[in-house]
């Protein structure tokens, strides 16, 4: 049974590459025998060994500046350099954040003639292109494609956007590349195939899709469950068969069909039934650029802006957007006060995806805590991950976006599709709002899915605007519109109907809610507070790549600032020096010149004469001579030295 709660990872997304990457390490070569900067160099005054040393100064700061950079990079996750480091590639392995819901019971597939689709030609649609939609046991909603001539079951999920089928397909092409993607319930592998696909009265010629020959890789019957593949219905970017094709084949059916359609408004909208619901009229049903008879007030709703997600990481980007301030009322009638965990939120506003693959709404633990751990015999089973509750307990829960009230109804807050009972044989329900675990966003990207539980509490339209690059009259950007089809009035009367058998003991004392001081507490596993940290870290990537990046960049001004403050400090110690010799120092090293002597004063004996007016210069050393000055006290016999040129050593003679 625990298997029926198990969800796949969506925050994950499409990973990085398998490669791994290593970690940063810097080296430096051995000192090159230069001195410290305040030790003046014993070499020639033209200034180029300056340069040199400096260039060679400025290279260790450099050097120093990268390792000081790759240390403070082994501070963050590896998880968060293999995503700076392979973010901008896909990986054959990947998983494109699909989920597979596991069913209660199995079921066959529907009957054929009822959900026939009729061939047409390339750009061609239905008067009217509304698809049927199958409800099985409020956990799978199923529709037809023909794919190569064959129809095929599939599931609807707004969360993903590749096309995967299982079986034999006549008319394909295998194009030679592999791809596997994991679930929740197991590894779909395969090869890429294409061929024409005939969907909502449209045909695409040579779509591409994943054809999964072996199901081995399930843990459960893919065709005793009532479909025989998923199709991907969100946007073109999550696309992992697009990143091994790479040419327009590759892009998600829904891409296809709108950019060929060029003249229609780029959207779909999809209507889900309830089962067990005696009151519930509706008949599931999903359509293309047009509105379902009945429901066309949903185009009057606010338009909420899609959320969208950093340009590195859109092959994470979801039908996602924001709640109101305080946007979820709890069952007491209190909004339920949780912080999201999206950098980017405004205050009091929460991150949701609208995600049809999501059999059970994800929430925060604290907000499902909030929901199921007030009711009276509510238990949290760790195995399932997900609350239980008596069925008699009637739990009301509001959803706010734009302004206006979502209620759900109280037969999607708790389910009794999984047959479930406690320890002494009692049925109890299901709480249908999740804690959320595996599908937690480690880049914080989104606080909450809202799958088919409350998705059948709205009439949904989903408008990809300018994510259709071929689009000539919607370049709008993307947008959601709900229309609430659930009345909390009339949903009360039929949850007492259909659980409490006509009978209204919601306001009995059994049923009452705890004190807020009394309500219980899930338990918070090691692994969930490893990634609440991680996603501390990863959800503020940006911030953080900025910050290592200003910090070497002022690293880096730094080691400049210094070097040319110790170069004019080296350059004012050597005019000094020079000007104790009584060497002009102009044109030294500037342009080669060579040094400049001052000129000897007329009938003043020279200092570089001997008495006999020979020069004492040795043309192999210019810069030493042997001659001595006469002095009316002593000769001061002055002799220079290679090793050190600023100093030189006298004798009295």
């Amino acid at each position: 049974m625990s298997a029926i709660l198990t969800i796949s990872n969506l925050g994950e997304g499409r990973p990085v590459n398998n490669r791994r990457s290593s970690d940063y390490e810097s080296t430096t070569n051995d000192d090159d025998g230069d001195d410290p900067p305040s030790a003046p160099r014993s070499s020639s005054l033209n200034g180029s060994r300056l340069i040199s040393h400096a260039h060679l100064s400025t290279s260790f700061f450099y050097i120093l500046a990268l390792f000081l950079f790759s240390r403070m990079l082994t501070l963050l996750p590896l998880s968060l350099l293999y995503l700076l480091i392979g973010i901008t590639y896909s990986s054959g392995n990947g998983v494109n954040a699909v989920r597979l819901p596991f069913q209660v019971r199995t079921s066959s597939p529907f009957p054929s003639d009822k959900f026939s689709l009729s061939k047409r030609g390339l750009f061609s649609r239905a008067s009217g292109s509304i698809i049927p939609v199958q409800n099985t046991h409020n956990a799978e909603y199923i529709s037809n494609i023909t794919l190569g001539g064959r129809q095929i079951p599939v599931l609807l999920d707004t969360g993903s956007s590749d096309l995967w089928v299982t079986g034999t397909v006549p008319n394909t092409t295998d194009l030679g590349k592999s791809v596997s993607l994991n679930y929740a319930v197991g590894n779909a592998h395969g090869d890429i195939h294409t061929a024409d696909l005939e969907f909502a009265g449209y045909t695409v010629q040579d779509q591409a899709y994943l054809l999964v020959q072996d199901t081995s890789g399930f843990n459960m019957d893919i065709g005793a469950q009532g479909f025989e593949g998923l199709i991907g219905l969100g946007p073109n970017t999550g696309s992992t068969i697009l990143d091994e094709v790479d040419n327009d084949t590759g892009n998600s059916v829904l891409d296809r069909i709108f950019s060929q359609n060029t003249t229609s408004s780029n959207y779909l909208t999809i209507l889900l039934n309830r089962l067990g619901d005696a009151a519930d009229n509706i008949n599931g049903t999903l359509t293309l650029s047009e509105l379902v008879p009945g429901y066309e007030n949903v185009t009057s709703m606010p338009k909420l802006p899609v959320d969208m997600v950093h340009k590195l990481t859109d092959a994470d980007q979801h039908w996602q957007v924001y709640t109101d301030v305080n946007g979820v009322i709890g069952p007491d009638g209190q909004p339920i006060e949780i912080s999201s965990i999206v950098p980017s939120a405004p205050d009091g506003q929460l991150v949701v995806i609208f995600d049809s693959g999501y059999t059970l709404p994800q929430v925060p633990r604290a907000m499902s805590d909030a929901i199921y751990g007030r009711v009276q015999g509510a238990i949290y089973s760790e195995t399932s991950e997900a609350w239980t509750i008596p069925c008699s307990q009637e739990v009301n829960l509001t959803i706010k976006f734009g302004g206006l009230e979502y209620p759900i109804h109280p037969l999607d807050t708790s389910s009794s599709d999984f047959n479930m009972v406690d320890a002494t044989g009692n049925p109890v329900c299901i709480g249908a709002f999740q804690p959320i675990t595996s599908a937690f966003s480690l880049l914080g990207e989104y606080d909450i899915i809202l799958g088919m539980a409350f998705m059948r509490n709205a009439y949904t339209l989903l408008d990809y605007g300018n994510w259709i690059k071929d689009s000539s009259v919607d370049q709008d950007d993307p947008f959601v519109q709900l229309l609430s089809v659930t009345n909390a009035a009339a949903a009360h009367q039929d949850f007492v109907k259909t659980r409490l058998g006509g009978v209204d003991t919601t306001g009995s004392a059994a049923n009452a809610l705890l004190p807020t001081s009394q309500m219980q507490h899930s338990p918070i596993s090691s692994e969930e507070k490893k990634q609440k940290y991680e996603e501390m870290v990863l959800s503020r990537w940006p911030y953080i790549l900025v910050g290592c990046l200003v910090f070497v960049l002022l690293v880096i001004g730094l080691v400049v600032w210094r070097c040319c403050v110790w170069r004019k400090r080296r350059a004012a110690h050597t005019a000094k020096t020079a000007a104790v010799m009584g060497i002009s120092t102009k044109g030294l090293g500037d342009k080669g010149e060579p040094p400049a002597y001052p000129l000897e004063m007329q009938n003043s004996p020279s200092p570089l004469l001997d008495a006999k007016g020979a020069s004492s210069y040795n043309m192999n050393d210019p810069y030493e001579y042997g001659g001595s000055v006469p002095d009316s006290s002593a000769s001061l016999h002055k002799s220079y030295s290679m090793d050190d040129p600023y100093e030189y050593r006298g004798s009295k003679v």
